[in-house]
């Protein structure tokens, strides 16, 4: 069910005729306006409505499959603690980052599909976090759909806040950047949890779920724009 995923055609962004006229006004110019505040504002604002578009399709695509995988299998996931997701997650990154190397692989999922699964097991860790611990461990799929949401809502506040602040860096950033950050990550997270939870100046392993979450998509964005 997740192979395939992601290689049916994404739609023609709406906002492509508005980037061309920004770009061809500005290889029109005789005077450069890289350096003009109100250009470079127009066009980041122009940027960040397109990455909330492509921010939900994705979100979108890795919920259903996420809900759709509840159907089939519960809530098992409830049984994982903290480090064992951590674990599942450094698997996905390290095997992204092996087929990156190597630029082959054998097992039929390929890199998009273990981006959605380092989202969707994000989101586990971070509903793991939230829910109480001795909670049912079979929770209804309407209130997986909630926390599911609960949990994407704080993310994607988080990224437009972010995103707000660099100006949309991260779209500068290559694929296999962005996979190095997310194992720099699982292995302060690993730090974090081998620490018992105890730090001095880090925001803990929240946070680090969360970027790694982000990263994911950011990644995901890069490599639906490469196959259009």
């Amino acid at each position: 069910m997740v192979s395939g995923f992601f290689q049916r055609k994404s739609k023609r962004n709406k906002l492509a005729p508005q980037l061309a006229l920004v770009l061809t006004a500005s290889l029109s110019s005789r005077r450069p306006r890289f350096h003009d505040p109100k250009f470079l504002k127009s066009r980041v604002k122009i940027l960040q409505t397109q990455t909330q578009q492509e921010y939900d399709q994705i979100i979108e695509q890795c919920r259903a499959l996420f809900l759709a995988k509840t159907h089939d299998y519960g809530t098992a996931w409830r049984i994982l603690r903290l480090p064992s997701v951590t674990d599942q997650l450094y698997i996905k990154a390290q095997r992204i980052r092996s087929i990156q190397e190597k630029g082959t692989q054998l097992v039929a999922d390929g890199v998009n599909e273990e981006f959605v699964a380092i989202i969707n097991y994000c989101v586990i860790a971070l509903m793991q976090l939230h829910l109480p611990a001795d909670s049912h461990p079979d929770l209804p799929p309407t209130e997986v759909a909630a926390a599911y949401d609960r949990e994407i809502q704080a993310n994607r506040d988080l990224l437009f806040a972010k995103n707000h602040d660099y100006g949309e860096a991260w779209r500068q950033m290559r694929v296999p950047s962005i996979t190095d950050i997310i194992l720099m990550k699982l292995h302060r997270t690993k730090q974090i949890e081998d620490l018992g939870g105890k730090t001095y100046v880090s925001e803990g392993v929240e946070a680090n779920y969360r970027d790694m979450l982000n990263y994911a998509v950011f990644a995901l964005i890069k490599l639906e724009g490469q196959n259009e």
